[in-house]
């Protein structure tokens, strides 16, 4: 079977959500699914649906629980590093059917480690596993390697009235 590379990216709301679908469409097709989270640290209510309900679906997290402001730390290039240490042996081994890689994008974007660097893993990926890569301002090397590329476009958005992030809908 053929296996293509994602990457959801832009602006508007919707990215993660989007990869989480996908991931849903995935582990009810009988697939395993390997979530990596680039940059959060945080326990979110889609996290806590998929340890309650969805064994066939794995979540990690590579961040340190805050965000990133400015410049990022020492702690955020190693978690971000070890990271993606780990997501090449598992896009080497082929033992996920779907490997997502939530805010790759952002992590790039903050030096957490090069878009080279991840072409280079999504290269020698065991191509039967097909991967989604998320965040803003995905690199134009990144687009140039993907198969299918979506941008999020924001139109219009509450928060600019000054509305908070709400558990359940925003996280």
């Amino acid at each position: 079977m053929n296996s293509f590379i994602h990457v959801y990216t832009g602006n508007g709301k919707g990215k993660t959500t989007a990869a989480f679908g996908l991931a849903l469409r995935a582990a009810g097709a009988g697939k395993k699914v390997f979530f990596a989270q680039f940059v959060k640290g945080k326990t979110y209510a889609e996290i806590e649906a998929v340890n309650k309900w969805l064994p066939s679906i794995t979540i990690k997290q590579f961040g340190r629980g805050c965000f990133i402001v400015n410049k990022p730390k020492q702690e955020d290039i190693d978690e971000a590093r070890k990271g993606l240490s780990e997501i090449k042996r598992i896009l080497q081994w082929g033992s996920y059917d779907l490997v997502v890689l939530d805010e790759a994008n952002i992590a790039i974007y903050y030096k957490l480690f090069t878009v080279s660097e991840l072409i280079e893993i999504l290269k020698e990926r065991n191509h039967s596993t097909e991967v989604v890569v998320t965040g803003r301002y995905a690199p134009q090397e990144l687009i140039d390697a993907a198969d299918l590329v979506t941008e999020m476009k924001e139109i219009k958005h509450y928060y600019q009235k000054g509305v908070e992030a709400r558990k359940g809908i925003e996280f």
